[in-house]
């Protein structure tokens, strides 16, 4: 059951409040007055406050600043209730952080409305969405709600993608973006002279094209399946929709889309600055977390493209790791005995010279 503060001097307009909100359900507590009010916020932590500005010793307004400010009740919804209507009043409780503004008289209907809206949108903020299609699914159901829009990513599609299947190719216009539901993919760059550096390397739950809808701009690298892998397909303007929406909703799908960026980040600085050794640990890691298995299948020049080097400097690192117990060899195929060993390659540089 949710929990609602209810902050109101006039008693009369406290107790029909508190009836109807009850009657929805929601669990209520009330304050007759700002001081009240901040000290319950604090030791009860409500699901969304209701708050009339108008009040004696402590206004609305105070609440809000005084609450905005703690840590534990920051993020609690909030919401004005007052007659007073004027657009100053509205833009002031607005910067100061108020979600909505009701005001008197209002009936049953617009405050449960209002209510509900807040909840639901709090609740996708607050929700962690696995990182796999049904989580995906969850996100798009609850966006839909509260976005009241059923078609929302309606023209979603899977698709199949055999192995070296192209997806798109460096510098074709975006239509769409893609969500691993279960294969890998590579993506690359391809240089003047033809060669290739892989950039990014996607797994179930991730997500993958969407740099070019954020620019407007064309793909800025290729992408091809690794393996057999299946994609969930999303129009562009379904990603715009959801990266424009309310905070909460855009908040939400911001963090799902995000796990990648602090990898790519660090890989710039890998390549600038980190030996071919320590970036063929790095790259082999990579593959081990990807297939999750044992076994590492991929060609030595996919590697190479992977570290930035040529092909024959990252063979000699595969057999100085080979020589030290680090990695075997089977027909082509790499098996990590000891990725922790790895892991040491890539933070301390423990090449021998």
């Amino acid at each position: 059951m949710k929990k609602i503060l209810l902050i109101e001097d006039n008693p009369e307009v406290r107790e029909n409040t508190a009836e109807i909100l009850a009657l929805a359900s929601y669990e209520v507590l009330t304050a007759e007055n700002g001081k009240i009010g901040v000290e319950l916020a604090g030791r009860e932590r409500p699901d969304l406050i209701i708050c009339d500005i108008m009040m004696p010793e402590l206004d609305g307004y105070g609440v809000l600043h005084i609450l905005s400010k703690k840590p534990e009740t920051a993020s609690i919804p909030f919401i004005f209730l007052t007659a007073k209507t004027e657009k100053t009043d509205i833009r002031k409780g607005m910067t100061l952080g108020a979600d909505d503004y009701l005001t008197k008289p209002f009936d049953d209907t617009d405050l449960l409305n209002a209510v509900e809206a807040r909840l639901n949108k709090i609740s996708i903020l607050r929700k962690q969405y696995a990182a796999d299609a049904a989580g995906l699914d969850q996100f798009i159901a609850d966006a839909q709600k509260v976005l009241n829009l059923t078609d929302l990513c309606k023209d979603r599609k899977v698709k199949t993608y055999k192995k070296k299947a192209g997806i798109y190719m460096e510098g074709e216009m975006p239509n769409a973006f893609f969500f691993v539901k279960s294969g890998n993919v590579k993506c690359f760059r391809t240089n003047a002279d033809g060669k290739e550096l892989i950039i990014s390397l996607y797994k179930e739950g991730d997500f993958f094209g969407y740099e070019g809808i954020l620019e407007n701009s064309n793909y800025g690298e290729s992408a091809v399946a690794l393996e057999d892998s299946e994609l969930t397909v999303i129009p562009r303007h379904d990603f715009l929709t959801l990266l424009h929406s309310h905070p909460e909703i855009s908040g939400a799908f911001v963090t799902l889309l995000c796990k990648k960026i602090a990898e790519k980040e660090a890989q710039l600085l890998n390549l600038a600055y980190n030996s071919v050794r320590q970036r063929t640990a790095e790259a082999l890691l990579k593959i081990h977390d990807l297939k999750e298995k044992d076994l590492v299948s991929i060609s030595r020049d996919d590697l190479a493209k992977m570290v930035g080097t040529a092909s024959e400097s990252v063979i000699r690192v595969l057999s100085d790791f080979r020589e030290e117990g680090i990695i075997s060899i089977e027909g082509g195929k790499i098996h990590v005995l000891h990725p922790n060993k790895l892991e040491q390659v890539v933070k301390w540089n423990v090449a021998r010279n």
